[in-house]
């Protein structure tokens, strides 16, 4: 279970403040999968980094009872001179999961090829996103955060992402941001739409789904 009190989270753009989240309140039940919707810039990454931790809030608290992966989809997960393999060693360690078996289920899934054992920075944002859906799916988290990433790749590639993510969402919670609908409904119990910095929940995620486009309709 994840809960969020009392969030706030303001940036400044040229002097003008923009606030993405405004006095958020949320609990994420335990073992459900929950669609994060709102218009681009309504700040559903920025909030996936705040649960993270790789992001803080103003103010505000954010508290879970198990493990959270970071943002899938999260271009700052690695190190960007060092390669595709020692990255995925290094989160193996933090973690405590076994490296080597790590390192050959993100070979085969990524499929990289010469490129695995390339620095990062030498990646495409496709890759970077194909390397942090395979670590981040290569080990076992209560709760998934996933950003988008199903969006990269070929078609073979984001066949085999949503049949992973159905498989580790049957096993424990996610949440989720993507702008395919046909995906969300598929893969979310509930939902989440953020408008102006506030959040509102929806027990259904096709009411989240009608909630949204009915909004993006009037804009």
């Amino acid at each position: 279970m994840i809960k969020i009190h009392d969030l706030w989270k303001t940036y400044y753009i040229k002097g003008q403040g923009k606030t993405v989240a405004h006095n958020i309140n949320l609990t994420f039940p335990t073992g459900k999968s929950v669609g994060l919707f709102g218009r681009n810039g309504a700040g559903k990454s920025t909030l996936l980094r705040m649960i993270a931790g790789v992001e803080d809030p103003d103010s505000g608290s954010i508290e879970s009872d198990g493990s959270i992966s970071w943002p899938v989809g999260f271009k700052g997960s690695f190190h960007p001179e060092l390669t595709g393999a020692q990255n995925t060693r290094f989160v193996a360690r933090v973690y405590g999961v076994d490296t080597d078996e790590l390192i050959d289920y993100v070979m085969d899934f990524a499929r990289l090829g010469g490129h695995f054992h390339a620095p990062v920075r030498t990646y495409s944002a496709g890759m970077k996103s194909r390397l942090a859906f395979g670590v981040s799916m290569g080990i076992n988290f209560d709760t998934y955060l996933i950003d988008e990433v199903t969006s990269v790749g070929d078609a073979s590639f984001r066949k085999r992402s949503k049949r992973i993510l159905r498989d580790r969402i049957g096993a424990s919670a996610a949440i989720i941001v993507s702008h395919s609908m046909p995906l969300m409904k598929d893969l979310c119990d509930s939902g989440v739409v953020i408008v102006d910095g506030h959040a509102q929940w929806f027990d259904a995620v096709e009411d989240a789904i009608a909630f949204h486009e009915d909004y993006m309709s009037t804009r």
